[in-house]
């Protein structure tokens, strides 16, 4: 920790023997996220043909859109996404480190506690067990339960740090080690302190979680598996860790004050909604040094997008986190916001954000870390291409048509001759495309669980693959 622009260590690039490493906890929580990344996508699928389809699935209480719309929503974000990234967190820190994870057992004991945990929103949530608020839609039980398996995750990982060989650090243990401190406190603002306030002022709390959800939970746990993959699968040297360090340092000052940005035109102060303008715009300083910093990495190395699968990925999220983190600051302008807040352009930008940019990051990190944590190959190369070939069409797809259907229906809704009902059943030909998409998407998904599923069938058969 000596310096902020700590050299890369050695491990980064030439890792240490799996046999040094057990990884089982790091291989039970990316499978678990992998089945529930597939569970999530059938729920999606049937919440977006309800769209179309409302009496799809009848009268049923707990099918009903109202229930299965944060079932998906939860189950994408903390079945899929944050296990996926807990799960690379176990494979990268200790290679980052020079030592073993500090404790597989309590990796393990975290995972078990973790699948509880997301069985448990599985059984509540269409139950009708909802606290309302959104992204903190668990009852307060599950939601101890999150704090108890986040304590867990943290020690393994700070002992791991501390415990480490190295004594400098690479960018992305900044990252994972700050996104374990803001998560702690952003979920328990959004769970816990909203219980306690109303009206406005819960609004506040919550629109601060749900952005803060995005910023400070999965976007440096993302960018940590990035600033670890895209120069391991490249075998090229990081551009700049400068350029890391000013990403992460203006993140971690500027994305805290931008969750105020959703509520612009409200009944909140106006000083409070020009402070998140300025934060929302200031967040292109971290973007631009981090897009600037993986691109020039891969100078000279472009030629590896027709064959390398985990840079693929990778570079498709960078492509997706950059128009993501240009929508964000646009968005957040008064006169773009009274168009599009509310409207299924933030729905478009958002689903950008968690299946474009940070689930590219995540699979990508898998297909690399998966055939080597079993000393295996890839099954299948052609699967891997086939299903980022499905998610990136589809994901572009659904995205691009909820951005143009969404702008043009906020233009309605500002329209006071256009009855509400009209703007409804305009939407419906974007709301086609969209269950089109996700099904493209869907897809993709199966491709990438079937893959990981027959790579550890079939993992005695191919030789070893170096780490």
């Amino acid at each position: 920790m000596s310096s902020l622009a700590a050299p890369l260590p050695a491990t980064a690039t030439t890792a240490a023997s799996p046999a040094s490493h057990e990884d089982r906890s790091s291989f039970a929580f990316l499978a678990i996220a992998s089945l529930f990344f597939v569970i999530s996508g059938i729920v999606a699928l049937l919440v977006a043909g309800k769209l179309q389809m409302p009496t799809l699935l009848g009268n049923i209480a707990w099918l009903t859109y109202g229930r299965m719309r944060p079932l998906h929503v939860n189950g994408m974000l903390f079945g899929w996404l944050l296990a996926a990234d807990m799960g690379l967190a176990f494979y990268l820190v200790p290679r980052l480190c020079g030592v073993k994870l500090w404790s597989e057992k309590l990796g393990m004991a975290t995972m078990y506690l973790w699948v509880v945990i997301i069985l448990g929103a599985v059984v509540e949530i269409p139950l009708g067990h909802n606290q309302g608020l959104e992204y903190a839609e668990l009852p307060t039980w599950l939601d101890v339960l999150v704090v108890v398996a986040w304590l867990m995750f943290a020690a393994n990982i700070f002992m791991t740090v501390a415990n480490r060989k190295y004594e400098q650090m690479y960018v992305s243990l900044w990252y994972i080690m700050g996104a374990i401190i803001w998560t702690a406190f952003v979920y328990l603002v959004g769970n816990f302190a909203t219980l306690f306030t109303t009206g406005v002022n819960q609004a506040n709390l919550n629109w601060f979680y749900v952005h803060n959800a995005v910023g400070l939970i999965f976007t440096p746990l993302g960018l940590a598996l990035g600033y670890y993959f895209i120069p391991k699968a490249a075998e090229a040297p990081l551009y700049s860790h400068r350029l890391s360090m000013i990403g992460f340092w203006s993140l971690a000052f500027v994305y805290v004050w931008t969750g105020a940005h959703h509520m612009l035109h409200g009944p909140i102060s106006q000083w409070l909604q020009t402070v998140s303008i300025l934060f929302s715009v200031m967040l292109m300083i971290p973007v631009w040094t981090l897009v600037y910093n993986f691109f020039a990495t891969m100078k000279g190395q472009w030629h590896q997008l027709k064959d390398n699968v985990p840079i693929k990925f990778m570079m498709t999220g960078t492509i997706f986190y950059l128009l993501t983190c240009f929508q964000g600051p646009m968005h957040s302008l008064r006169s773009v916001n009274a168009i599009v807040s509310k409207t299924d352009w933030i729905v478009g930008h958002a689903h950008m954000a968690v299946l474009g940019a940070f689930s590219f990051f995540a699979v990508g990190g898998a297909y690399y870390a998966i055939p080597r944590m079993l000393k295996t190959r890839l099954h299948s190369q052609a699967l891997a291409n086939a299903s980022f070939w499905l998610w990136l069409v589809g994901g572009l797809s659904f995205f691009v048509s909820l951005w143009i259907g969404g702008f043009l229906q906020g233009l309605q809704w500002n329209d006071p001759s256009i009855p509400f009902i009209d703007t409804v059943k305009f939407m419906k030909p974007f709301w086609s495309v969209r269950l089109i998409g996700g099904t493209f998407m869907f897809g993709g998904i199966l491709l990438f669980f079937w893959n990981l599923l027959a790579t550890w069938l079939h993992r005695s058969e191919r030789p070893a693959e170096t780490v």
